[in-house]
């Protein structure tokens, strides 16, 4: 009999300056586990990522990650805390309780990818 259980799926994020989203990325709490051949590695818990130094436009513009978390409001306070907004001129929005039973908030990373982080909610 075959197997084909599964053990993890990664989206590659493009990166339009390499160095400067992976030090965005580690600013926000994330930790890089390996770099080699213009990739690397992110990982938060269980969650993770694969940063590519590999810039299209169009492909950073369209492209959304979703982190689920336990504590929304402690990462968006996490997230404020850090600086970033500022030093990367980054997007941070407000939290939102959304119909869909979720409270997130987005944060635009250096080359434009959106990223929807939120938690569910009763």
């Amino acid at each position: 009999m075959s197997n084909l259980n599964s053990v993890e799926i990664k989206a590659f994020v493009p990166s339009k300056c390499f160095a400067t989203s992976a030090q965005f990325y580690a600013d926000i709490g994330f930790n890089k586990a390996s770099e080699g051949g213009g990739v690397a590695y992110f990982h938060h818990g269980s969650c993770s990522f694969l940063l590519q130094d590999f810039y299209e436009q169009k492909l950073a513009d369209n492209l959304m990650m979703h982190l689920l978390v336990e504590d929304v409001n402690a990462w968006h306070s996490h997230i404020t805390q850090t600086g970033v907004v500022d030093k990367y001129g980054v997007r941070l929005g407000e939290l939102v309780d959304q119909p869909w039973k979720m409270r997130d908030f987005v944060l635009q990373d250096p080359s434009g990818v959106l990223w929807r982080i939120g938690q569910n909610i009763d």
